[in-house]
């Protein structure tokens, strides 16, 4: 059978007869992969350790008819253990990776894929808040998507911002001319900080208050929950602030 190579990060494992494992991976050039892990649940396993969730790999595998088969594996980055030495880094993770599973599949997904290598090395290195990171990601994921928000100008008129209010249907700031039935009043400073997330300005963001920073937090989760279907589940756990 063919085999192939690629960078990935482990989303999800899931315990297959007395040894196994099934892993689902996103890939860097491959889109999402499942495959087997033979023996990894075993103690003498040397595999095991690599292929837990949210760790950085390089892989082998083999394909097969529905599931492909994991013969080697090296790792390009060690985030898992650090990720879940901190419960906030830890749920944040798992909405991460959930996010990368229902905004991918069998097709290449390479922005995706590099885009959560970088949101997962962030959160194992503290380089931010683990809720700012994942607001930057989730509103970065959602733009590759092709649900790009706009924080700049009304999506009316198109006058310059930043303003007050958000329309989470149509994905964009409206001016107070144009203010829409429906749209959140949140604020120019929390649209500010909602554009600095998507452009990852970080000193924007870490220079606004707990209180903006939390409003901005509503919005990101609010318009992910409404562009993804069926939404994330594991985003009811998060401490959101």
């Amino acid at each position: 059978m063919p085999t192939y190579r690629d960078e990935a990060v482990v989303l999800r494992t899931h315990k297959l007869g007395e040894a196994d494992r099934i892993v689902t991976m996103l890939t860097r050039y491959h889109g999402q992969v499942r495959a087997v892990a033979k023996g990894v649940r075993r103690t003498a396993s040397k595999l095991g350790a690599r292929l837990e969730p949210f760790m950085a790999v390089d892989v082998q595998c083999y394909e097969g008819k529905n599931l492909d088969t994991v013969t080697q594996v090296e790792i390009i980055g060690a985030y898992g253990g650090e990720i879940t030495e901190h419960y906030d880094s830890f749920t944040v993770a798992n909405v991460i990776c959930e996010t990368a599973l229902k905004l991918t599949g069998d097709e290449p997904a390479t922005s995706q894929y590099l885009l959560l290598v970088g949101a997962l090395r962030s959160l194992a290195n503290q380089e931010h808040e683990p809720n700012q990171i994942l607001n930057s990601y989730l509103l970065r994921a959602l733009a590759i998507a092709g649900w790009a928000p706009n924080f700049g100008e009304c999506t009316t008129c198109a006058e310059p911002g930043p303003h007050n209010a958000f329309y989470i249907q149509t994905g964009g700031v409206v001016c107070d001319r144009c203010l829409t039935p429906g749209a959140a009043i949140v604020g120019k400073e929390t649209t500010k900080v909602l554009g600095a997330l998507l452009a990852g300005e970080w000193e924007v963001i870490e220079s606004s208050s707990q209180q903006v920073k939390l409003a901005a937090s509503g919005v990101v989760t609010a318009y992910t929950q409404w562009h993804i279907d069926k939404g994330l589940k594991s985003i009811s756990h998060l401490e959101r602030a």
